[in-house]
């Protein structure tokens, strides 16, 4: 019976929260196909079809994190302007199962673009299966330490208007600015510093060296794969830890 309620619970946070959406507002999925499928186009152009692969993998980590992040402005949107999460802490269901049907629910919203950029993947890059499988839990990572700062923000945030802002801000700094389009190596050398702040950076440099674009140290590979775990342990703590969940 508990698995029945827990499976409704997300259900429904689907329901409302992407299928609502995509049924009658089928516009609104232009801006998560368009997003990194417009870096996508404007590093093959630059680089004259050199780093298509670069693209692909930089384009499935921007729809992750930004599916992720995106949670954030319909947590808070929900949490303020329909009072929600106070049925929601009132009610048998955990924080847990709650962003977990509305992280689901991101990633279904996101589906077209993920699907486009999966197909782009196979007809591009031709790697085992073991790799592909290292490749999709390097992007679910991404995934779930957007996820987890996306609860921690919305929880705090008063406003819709600032929880945009946030997105955007973090999007752009996470995926724009960061080197996940193309190799970190393209960076000037005394600007490489900066861009190992962000957790996508590490993801980057470990997908495309799995997908054999690049190529780094098995010390460095080892060293990608710390950092990245770290990072997300921590925003996973910052998300479920700190999260002001039942002080609203």
């Amino acid at each position: 019976r508990s698995v029945t309620r827990v499976g409704n619970q997300i259900m429904a946070s689907i329901l409302v929260n992407a299928i609502y959406e995509m049924k009658n507002y089928p516009v609104v999925l232009l801006n998560t196909v368009l997003s990194p499928l417009s870096f996508l186009v404007l590093i093959f152009l630059i680089s004259d079809g050199a780093l298509l692969g670069e693209a692909i993998l930089g384009g499935l980590i921007m729809s992750m994190f930004q599916s992720g992040i995106s949670l954030q402005s319909d947590l808070s949107h929900l949490k303020n302007d329909f009072k929600l999460q106070e049925i929601v802490v009132s009610s048998p269901t955990s924080s847990t199962i709650y962003v977990a049907g509305m992280a689901l629910s991101e990633i279904i919203y996101s589906s077209p673009a993920i699907i486009i950029l999966s197909i782009l993947f196979a007809l591009v890059i031709n790697v085992p299966l073991i790799q592909v499988a290292a490749i999709i839990a390097v992007l679910l990572m991404v995934f779930l330490s957007s996820v987890a700062l996306s609860f921690a923000l919305s929880t705090i945030s008063t406003d819709i208007v600032q929880s945009y802002s946030f997105s955007r801000l973090i999007t752009i700094l996470f995926t724009s600015l960061a080197p996940v389009y193309y190799p970190v190596t393209l960076i000037p050398e005394p600007l490489q510093p900066l861009a190992y702040l962000s957790p996508t950076t590490y993801a980057a440099q470990l997908a495309q060296h799995m997908a054999g674009l690049t190529q780094v140290s098995p010390g460095m590979f080892a060293f990608d794969w710390a950092v990245l775990l770290i990072f997300t342990a921590i925003f996973l703590w910052v998300g479920f830890r700190k999260a002001r969940w039942r002080d609203v």
